[in-house]
């Protein structure tokens, strides 16, 4: 027989597979986005359901209060969100001394811009159990306001989460690529975007792995080398290549954290950079030389192939240098971080040039299909 799931702990594991689809990375956090909405209000009905029958899940009835059971759910129902309908599942309950009524289906259940907004504040800072009642309220109405001991638990729920998370020992991870970017979130309303930095790797095994989540107020040198040596400190080694962008705090911070790891700029990145100076009528042709340089070279990992990129490197200066000499700079000034990948196996090589969420997933199902 199939193990009883509730509908909470079934959103979980939909999140947790999010973070190694095929998806590119706007759509996955837009689909963890939606799917946080619903888990909120899923703990939230859940834990109205606690209350009402003054026990959680599982817990046996006393003779203080006997009357009750959970009895499964009654079919999904869709709550209107301006990230779209969500599904919600009712508890069926059995032997209550009166009918239980979720307070989240009251009147005017139709907007929730200030849940959502709440939610995504939730990931990286954790709640206010004010603010979180506040924004309910506002969001669903006071006739489906929660009580404070529910929200004050399901607040509690979150922080628990997300400081297991960020306060969990990281010894024995073992990665062999170390991926670090910084992007910006609106975690309030009415205030400006924040920095939220983000690690994630692959492990000797090929095993992918969201390493660390923080908020900070920049992506200075002392943020990112905080957030690193916190990893540290919670036993991360050091990762053989280590792969960012060229954000000079960034840089720095790996270089102080990390100076046994080889470190690759994201290729992709660079590239954009590069663009920016380029006429559009020009851009395609340029775009398809650029990548020209790193793709298909044949010479073994090492200093061959980075020989090779190098040859490759004259021609493409030949072509450009005299239109966009800014723009072939970008490649010439920081032709040897990146091409790093190169001294890699080559089947990574595109997987490991760049710090592309999806791609470092396929490179996780490449290295677990070698393992096989």
């Amino acid at each position: 027989m199939a193990p009883r799931v509730s509908p909470t702990e079934a959103i979980r594991v939909q999140i947790d597979e999010l973070f190694t689809s095929d998806q590119d990375l706007a759509s996955v956090l837009e689909d963890v986005g939606r799917l946080t909405v619903r888990l909120l209000m899923q703990q939230a009905i859940e834990a109205e359901v606690d209350v009402f029958l003054s026990r959680r899940r599982y817990e046996k009835r006393s003779a203080e209060h006997p009357a009750g059971y959970r009895n499964g759910w009654q079919p999904p129902a869709a709550v209107k969100t301006t990230m779209g309908p969500v599904e919600l599942r009712r508890p069926k309950l059995r032997g209550t001394d009166e009918k239980f009524c979720s307070q989240l289906f009251g009147v005017g259940v139709t907007r929730t811009n200030a849940l959502e907004a709440l939610v995504i504040s939730a990931w990286v800072r954790g709640l206010s159990d004010r603010d979180v009642e506040a924004a309910l309220k506002e969001a669903l109405g006071d006739e489906a306001a929660l009580s404070k001991s529910t929200v004050s638990r399901i607040c509690q729920q979150i922080k628990d989460d997300f400081a297991a998370f960020t306060t969990r020992d990281l010894s024995a991870l073992r990665l062999d690529y170390l991926f670090l970017d910084g992007s910006n979130f609106k975690c309030h309303e009415h205030s400006p975007a924040e920095p939220v930095l983000c690690a994630w790797g692959i492990d000797t095994d090929g095993k992918p792995h969201l390493v660390g989540l923080a908020a900070c107020a920049s992506e200075s040198t002392e943020a990112w080398r905080g957030f690193l040596e916190d990893l540290v400190r919670r036993g991360l080694s050091d990762p053989l290549l280590v792969v960012s962008d060229g954000a000079p705090g960034l840089i720095a911070a790996i270089e102080q954290v990390f100076p046994r790891s080889l470190r690759q700029r994201c290729v992709i990145h660079r590239l954009r950079n590069a663009l920016a100076k380029v006429s559009k009528a020009d851009q395609d042709t340029f775009k398809a030389d650029w990548w020209a340089i790193f793709d298909g070279i044949e010479a073994p990992p090492g200093d061959k192939a980075i020989g090779e990129a190098r040859r490759r490197l004259e021609g493409f200066r030949a072509q450009w240098e005299r239109a966009y000499p800014a723009a072939v700079a970008c490649l010439v000034e920081d032709f040897e971080s990146l091409t790093v990948h190169l001294r890699f196996p080559a089947e990574h090589w595109k997987r490991c040039r760049h710090t592309n969420l999806i791609s470092v997933n396929r490179l996780a199902r490449a290295l677990l299909r070698q393992a096989a």
